[in-house]
């Protein structure tokens, strides 16, 4: 393991976790505000459903583990809401079944430590008309429907409520402008850039909310070798090096909500 340990945020899921890491995506995105501050760990498998997570879950969480994850966020359930195939094959998971299952991934993670904060995000919506014209035919007797996604995120979210758990309805968060599909979604099912940023901007408001000590919100965590040192640039007055350790990156600012953004002293902003 490289050190020094830092908290792990692990985001555990589907495609929609597995693509995060791509240019613009929400994992990308959380891992660069994070810099220094924590590792974001991808545990994603496109394709997969609450079933697979449960065959693999003491794999990936093991109880034995020498660190146990500060933040686990974990999404399933846009494979379990399709319909099911004739044939009884496929990624289709009955309703009582997938909530039985979250539930008991929601347990094992708490079992793993008493500090472990958990996420769960429902399913975002999906566009039928996008995906037919992306994917023709493929989804025959197993069709994705906005309905179904619906029906899996408001389960999910009453779930969430019976155990105290936080979550984040994505498929009512993405329908608050009409062109939702076009705008946050790249085929009808996975996200694009845009969607990405709602995902993030969700994820921030629960971290920066929440009642948790300490805190997981990016701003409020402590930098990684944050001394000061001689080895610095040196500032204009010759006498001084420049800590750019606490700084905050420029582009940064769009994560802020208004007040930490007129706060920030200029000086303190680089890149």
């Amino acid at each position: 393991m490289v050190g020094p340990s830092r908290p792990q945020f692990v985001l555990f899921g589907s495609s929609i976790v597995q693509i995060s890491l791509n240019v613009g995506g929400w994992g990308s995105i959380l891992t660069d505000l994070y810099d220094r501050k924590a590792d974001v760990i991808l545990r994603g498998y496109a394709g997969w459903n609450s079933r697979n997570a449960l065959q693999v879950l003491n794999q990936i969480f093991p109880q034995d583990a020498g660190v146990q994850p500060s933040l686990v966020i974990v999404y399933f359930g846009g494979n379990d809401a399709m319909h099911p195939h004739p044939s009884g094959l496929g990624p289709h998971v009955p309703l009582h079944e997938y909530i039985e299952n979250m539930t008991k991934i929601y347990l094992h993670l708490k079992s793993l430590s008493k500090n472990m904060r958990i996420i769960f995000l429902t399913c975002p919506p999906v566009d039928e008309a996008m995906i037919f014209q992306y994917y023709g035919n493929a989804f025959d007797n197993q069709e994705r429907t906005n309905e179904g996604c619906r029906i899996y995120s408001a389960a999910l979210v009453e779930m969430c409520k019976e155990i105290d758990c936080q979550v984040i309805n994505l498929w009512t968060a993405f329908q608050h402008r009409d062109d939702w599909g076009a705008a946050y979604l790249s085929d009808g099912i996975h996200l694009s850039s845009e969607g990405c940023k709602i995902v993030v901007k969700e994820i921030l408001k629960v971290l920066r909310e929440a009642e948790w000590e300490p805190s997981l919100y990016w701003i409020k965590m402590a930098a990684e070798f944050s001394d000061d040192s001689p080895y610095y640039t040196v500032c204009p007055d010759g006498e001084t090096t420049m800590n750019i350790s606490r700084d905050i990156s420029r582009w940064k600012i769009e994560w802020m909500d208004r007040d930490e953004a007129e706060a920030i002293d200029s000086k303190s902003l680089f890149m």
